[in-house]
């Protein structure tokens, strides 16, 4: 069973960071891309960052490029998004996500972990 476990969320201070960590199972990691994407209160899904299976490519959406910072352990089968200078609108329930692989999307979900950036 494939499954993905998302932790580290909690609230912080504006400029504050946090470190997201996703814990895979049930399938090969190494073999998949991985994602974090994120929801806002009251607002639609919101991709945030994309990593290659080997580690050897990253991608991140302009809102948090230069502030986030997405890798991965293979060894360990974890996903981690480091998150710095963090911003109000950064408050969202963010998941890790498995990319499809053969098209576009992404076929397994965590169950989110809550960030809130407040003061």
């Amino acid at each position: 069973e494939v499954q993905l476990v998302e932790s580290g969320g909690g609230l912080v201070q504006p400029g504050g960071s946090l470190r997201l960590s996703c814990a895979a199972s049930g399938f090969t990691f190494s073999y998949y891309a991985m994602a974090w994407v994120r929801q806002a209160p009251g607002k639609g899904l919101e991709w945030v960052s994309q990593i290659k299976s080997g580690g050897e490519s990253t991608s991140y959406a302009d809102s948090v490029k230069g502030r986030f910072t997405i890798s991965r352990d293979n060894a360990k089968k974890m996903q981690y998004l480091q998150m710095n200078s963090l911003k109000p609108e950064d408050t969202a329930v963010y998941y890790c996500a498995r990319d499809r692989g053969w098209c576009d999307g992404y076929d397994y979900w965590g169950q989110g972990t809550q960030v809130t950036v407040s003061s």
